[in-house]
């Protein structure tokens, strides 16, 4: 609280007030101030304080459409000095935007000289340019002299400015306005003028007392039409701000291709969105292809010119034009969107209007300026018509007047006598003293008579529209007509009537890919064609690039446009689609912790890139033997980790699968041991669950491996069948591959099922040819096997080429290796039929 000073003459009083109290008052004093003062355009003639004193010191200074061209620093130095007290660059720039045609869809200042460009250039210094208005922008001050608006004090109380501007023209519809104010901003939208025009016209045609409906005014007014054009993307965003006054509008820039050089297709832009710079877009463009965000673009070339706009993409010979559109749409300002918040002054106070409320006041403002103006011209028409009564009575009693005036020593003198002696009024009087000889004559007698029946005519017109509502909206009516037919154009935007966003699968072109991580964590993926078909014993390709020290861990043959899972030992689940993982043909990809979020430790068990098709349950086993099945929907929130299992201390997942709720599971150990087990033997569990014991292993083994034996298909005995029988193509087994390249197929009766808990069976005879097993695997006849070594060196081997041996078999080499190089895992590509025109390329690298 303050206190009362004593001793002294610096107070002469303290009011006591708290602080608080005095920040909340001169804050929110300060707020009104911005918000009136500056920020927000009027609902009436749609114009800021500054724009409204620019185009009133114009028509001071005398500005019109047909007279020449002035230095802007004239409009910029006098609206400054008399009525806007700020910087003259802040003037000037707001004096700039209302003569920009990409700024504003019709301009009300006409300049002359450089005012910039769409490509974010500045004006040249006021000094330089020059301007005048518009005939449009002449109309938004028509009348202003005949009291049809309200006026008050300029800054210094010296002269006084108008309030706002008649605005014959609905500027605030046509042109829109943006500000930011405190706490509140707005964002509204052109139109077309012809189209706001007939829905004015619509709503004076709404009987009193009815609501107008929104879908009739939209049906004359469909949305905003942007100087720049483009087109709008669907109608739910314009309702929306239509009916609340807030909305988001998507629009997107018009393109199409042409045939270029050489037979090449080039994708040519020739109008972008509202508000966005033509050079900031091109250079997001070209950063997008130098990112690979666009593929199939190789050179960007500006061709605009004073004939409009022309942005050519050349592609490159295998290019895709409709993907590079949409990757235009996505990755760039192509596609924006523009945010309508139609924020206004409405009677001095802020205001979130819906477009038939800004309809509404606009009319409210005209049938207020109409009839002030009426009533001026009436009441100029009346004392004009009493003028002229009184000098026809004097000329029909021409001489008594002269004999009276003649008679009388001095102008008083003979004002008086007309008044009490012929019955004139004072002003008829004067008027009579002040009449020239010249009237006398017949002729000029008979043109006081034409414009005293004219003047009476117009005194019954301007009294019939001050007397009828109907009559004054006819005014209005006819007034707006003339403008739209004067001024009005086609719509330069089009309205789609639907959207669908683009997802980011749309930007990337479908292809099947193999997905390859190591054991340092780097991520990466290929092109599945990358891969050529060998036979079986070939050494395979570089198909990864790794450091010295690394080694791949793990491999899955997916698509772009695909979920690819990541199960890890901690008993997570992490997810990236296919397009995601970066792609690269001799780098070693990028960290998988930069692209998901591993906790300390974690690292990635199985990728999972295949289809759901008829999957309902995952498969969890551990290293130690605990397993749990758990619903697939257990996985539905994509957007981030999961945890699917509880894990005892020590242990980690070894492996997981996904099951149609039917299956065989067959587990595998290190020492070669594997169980056939129903995974029905697994009740379904939740995910916070530690699981059941699944495989007794001995001491020191653990599980390597899992894969699932489907039930839906009958495979025959081993001794029922040979071989070579055609129908035991189309069957699935068993394959399994040993860390040093040796592979074999069993079929699936060769494992008897037993339950859960149990030893299980010889499943590889291993030796020191084979090594440890490297992991089993469902197959078929037609499939094809990737297999990735430590090294980084892949092959791709058709199921064919290994051979069908029991499951005690030790197996033939499947991928000849390196010394000191291994297995490191393994991938199946399903096909539903052999693939054709392969040739073998063993030992190729």
């Amino acid at each position: 609280m303050a206190e009362e000073v004593k001793g002294g003459d610096l107070f002469s009083k303290v009011v006591p007030l708290p602080l608080v109290d005095e920040i909340k008052q001169s804050y929110l004093n300060y707020a009104m101030s911005v918000i009136v003062g500056r920020a927000l355009p009027d609902v009436r003639d749609g114009l800021k304080p500054v724009q409204r004193r620019i185009l009133y010191s114009m028509m001071e200074v005398g500005l019109r459409h047909n007279s020449a061209y002035k230095k802007s620093a004239t409009v910029v130095g006098d609206t400054m000095g008399k009525y806007h007290p700020h910087g003259d660059s802040a003037i000037y720039e707001t004096m700039v935007r209302m003569a920009q045609p990409w700024s504003l869809r019709y301009c009300l200042i006409d300049g002359q000289g450089n005012f910039g460009s769409i490509d974010g250039d500045n004006a040249a210094a006021m000094r330089y340019t020059e301007a005048r208005f518009y005939e449009l922008g002449e109309l938004m001050l028509a009348d202003i002299d005949e009291d049809t608006v309200n006026w008050g004090p300029n800054y210094d109380e010296s002269r006084q400015e108008p309030l706002t501007l008649p605005a014959s023209v609905p500027n605030l519809l046509i042109n829109g306005g943006t500000g930011i104010a405190v706490g509140m901003a707005t964002n509204i939208p052109p139109h077309n003028l012809r189209e706001i025009v007939n829905a004015l016209c619509y709503m004076l045609d709404v009987p009193g007392g009815e609501d107008p409906s929104l879908p009739e005014i939209m049906k004359f007014l469909p949305g905003p039409d942007f100087p720049t054009g483009g087109i709008i993307m669907g109608r739910d965003g314009i309702l929306d701000a239509y009916r609340t006054g807030r909305g988001r509008v998507v629009v997107r820039g018009r393109m199409h291709t042409e045939e270029g050089k050489r037979g090449r297709v080039s994708v040519i832009v020739t109008e972008i969105p509202y508000m966005v710079n033509k050079t900031t877009l091109i250079e997001t463009m070209a950063g997008a292809v130098h990112e690979k965000h666009i593929d199939g673009v190789s050179e960007i070339r500006d061709e605009s010119d004073r004939e409009g706009m022309r942005i050519v993409l050349d592609l490159t010979r295998d290019g895709d034009p409709e993907l590079v559109m949409r990757q235009l749409y996505k990755r760039t300002q192509l596609q924006s969107t523009f945010g309508v918040i139609s924020l206004a002054l409405d009677k001095g106070y802020p205001k979130e209007m819906p477009i038939i409320d800004m309809l509404s006041l606009f009319l409210a403002h005209r049938r207020d300026v109409i009839g002030r103006r009426t009533q001026f011209r009436l009441n100029k028409a009346l004392a004009r018509a009493h003028i002229i009564e009184g000098l026809v009575k004097a000329l029909d009693i021409i001489d008594e007047v002269i004999t009276l005036i003649r008679a009388a020593k001095n102008g008083p003198e003979a004002r008086e006598g007309l008044v009490e002696r012929l019955g004139f009024s004072e002003a008829q009087a004067q008027a009579i003293l002040e009449m020239r000889l010249q009237r006398l004559t017949g002729l000029e007698r008979d043109k006081l008579r034409e414009e005293l029946d004219q003047l009476l005519a117009d005194i019954e017109g301007y009294r019939k529209i001050l007397g009828d509502a109907k009559v004054l909206d006819n005014v209005i009516r006819t007034e707006l007509i003339d403008i739209a037919a004067r001024f009005g154009d086609d719509r330069r935007t089009e309205i789609a009537d639907s959207f669908e966003t683009s997802s980011n699968e749309d930007l990337i072109p479908e292809s099947d890919i193999v997905v390859v991580l190591s054991k340092d964590g780097f991520l990466r993926r290929q092109d599945l064609e990358g891969y050529t078909l060998q036979g079986r014993g070939g050494k395979g390709r570089k198909g990864a690039f790794v450091h010295e020290e690394d080694t791949i861990a793990h491999v899955s043959v997916t698509h772009t446009h695909r979920e690819v899972y990541f199960f890890t030992t901690k008993g997570r689940v992490l997810n990236l689609r296919g397009h995601v993982v970066p792609e690269t043909k001799t780098g070693k990809g990028k960290q998988i912790a930069k692209l998901l979020p591993f906790e300390e430790g974690e690292q990635v068990v199985t990728l999972y890139g295949g289809e759901l098709d008829g999957v309902n349950f995952v498969f969890l086993i551990t290293k130690h033997g605990i397993a749990k099945r758990i619903e697939l929907s257990e996985l539905a929130d994509s957007n981030r980790p999961r945890r699917i299992m509880s894990l005892d201390d020590g242990d980690e997942i070894a492996q997981v699968r996904l099951t149609s709720g039917e299956d065989d599971l067959l587990l595998m150990t290190a020492d070669a041991k594997a169980l056939r087990v129903c995974e029905k033997e697994f009740r379904a569990m939740g995910r916070g669950a530690r699981g059941v014991k699944g495989m007794n292993l001995a001491s020191g083994d653990m599980i390597i491996s899992c894969d699932v034996i489907s039930k839906n298909e009958k495979t025959p005995a081993a001794d029922s069948l040979p071989e070579t029988d055609k129908e035991d193509k189309d069957r699935s087994h068993i394959f399994v591959l040993s860390e040093r390249g040796v592979g074999k197929r069993s079929r699936f009766d060769d494992f008897t099922p037993h339950h859960r808990g149990t030893s299980g069976v010889r499943a590889m005879n291993l030796g020191p040819k084979t090594g440890r097993p490297a992991g089993c695997w469902t197959v078929k006849e037609y499939d094809e096997i990737i297999a990735i070594t430590t090294r980084g060196r892949m092959i791709r081997v058709a199921v064919s080429e290994t051979p069908l041996l029991g499951r005690t078999a030790m197996g033939n080499i499947t991928v000849r290796l390196d010394d000191g190089d291994l297995v490191a895992d393994c991938s199946i590509v399903r096909l539903d039929e052999p693939s054709e025109g392969a040739e073998p390329e063993a030992g190729k690298e």
